[in-house]
Parts: C-alpha cells; structure tokens; sequence
C-alpha cells in the first residue's frame, strides 16, 4: 500500500514537472480578424468598396484571375453588359470575398493595377475613333479652304 502511494505521488510530480509536455494556455480570441478576405463575409474592410474599371471593362479576364466566376457571365449576348456594369460596381468586394489576399494594401494595389488597364482599354480605341473621324474631316476642310 505504501509502495503504491509512492507511486502515486511520484507520478504526479514527474506530471507537474514534464519538460516535454506542452505550455497550458486559457487564450481566446475576441473580434474579427482584419483580413478576412477569402472567407466569403458579408462584412469588407474600409477601402475596399468602390467601382472597378478593370472589373467593368475586362470582366471575364477580371473575374478568372480574382475568383469572382459570375465574370464568365459576360460572354453571354445581351447579358454581358449588364453582368459587366454589376461587376464594375461590386467587383471589388467581390473580389475580395472571393480571394485571399495578403492586406488591404495588397488588394487595392492590384486592383489599381487593373482599373489602369481597364481605362486604357477603354479609352484608347477611343482616342482612335475620334482620330479616324477627325483626320479625313481635316483634309477635307484643307482641300476645300484652298490649301495644298
């Protein structure tokens, strides 16, 4: 009986004094975190909302590379544009729902990077049709001012 008490008393000692066991802890985590990109949330950070150039003008291309599939949706006749103009104004917190992303800084300098695209997409083909109007009205004018 002794012995077994001994016993007892050493194997609670060499339980209290385990150098190999692991640390008790009593952590808890309170709140959210801030990067809760990926997890598909209702809820974004500040800075995220916003409209999205290269979401709205390079959809289908946009929606592949942040995970955002409804962007497929654009190829579809007569409801691409509508899919597009959807994309251009929640595209950015779809994107972040939808990807995970490093921080808030690294998502809106990708999409900066985007939007830049999507504005010269948009904009230069512009600057061609004005130039394929304007170009041939001009020397129309020229021949018939006398000139040349």
């Amino acid at each position: 009986m002794l012995a077994k008490q001994i016993v007892n008393n050493l194997s609670k000692e060499i339980e209290m004094n385990d150098v190999y066991a692991a640390p008790k802890s009593d952590v808890t985590l309170t709140g959210q975190p801030d990067n809760n990109s990926g997890m598909k949330q209702n809820t974004v950070p500040d800075g995220i909302a916003g409209f999205s150039w290269g979401a709205f003008s390079l959809n289908w291309i946009w929606g592949g590379f942040n995970k955002t599939y409804i962007g497929f949706l654009a190829l579809v006749p007569y409801i691409g544009f509508i899919v597009a103009i959807y994309l251009g104004f929640k595209g950015r917190e779809l994107a972040w729902k939808n990807k995970k992303w490093d921080s808030v800084e690294h998502f809106n300098r990708v999409q900066k990077k985007w939007s830049i695209w999507g504005l010269c997409l948009l904009f230069i083909p512009l600057i061609g049709i004005i130039a394929a109007i304007a170009i041939p009205a001009y020397q129309d004018y020229v021949l018939r001012a006398g000139g040349i």
